[in-house]
């Protein structure tokens, strides 16, 4: 379990990373190299994809930061809850991920979903 919360922190600091080369290595540090990412929003698969849908979501909520709630994970899958707002505020959005972790313990996968969205 403890190293799969480390991943999740992991994971959730390449949504946090703004500046761009910094994130691109933390991607490809944890990420399988055909790791696929599914929202509601987006289905992408590949270091190249997330890096482009975490860059898009960063320039749709300027400032904002994602906060990790509790984990509750088991052999190569964890599944978390996340919030995303601006610093010390209430979340505006919140979800929860389902990830899992290769052989090698890279992100194989993630599937989001959005329990609290802005005007839906």
């Amino acid at each position: 379990m403890s190293d799969l919360r480390q991943i999740v922190e992991e994971y959730i600091s390449v949504w946090n990373e703004t500046d761009g080369g910094d994130r691109r290595a933390a991607i490809d540090a944890l990420w399988a190299e055909d790791g696929s990412y599914t929202d509601p929003l987006v289905d992408v698969v590949g270091r190249d994809g997330l890096d482009a849908t975490v860059a898009a979501v960063q320039a749709q909520f300027p400032g904002f930061v994602f906060t990790l709630g509790p984990v509750d994970a088991h052999h190569r899958v964890a599944r978390f809850t996340w919030g995303l707002g601006p610093a010390g505020a209430e979340p505006l959005v919140e979800g929860f991920d389902v990830l899992a972790v290769d052989g090698e313990g890279r992100v194989a996968s993630v599937a989001g979903f959005l329990d609290k969205v802005p005007g839906a």
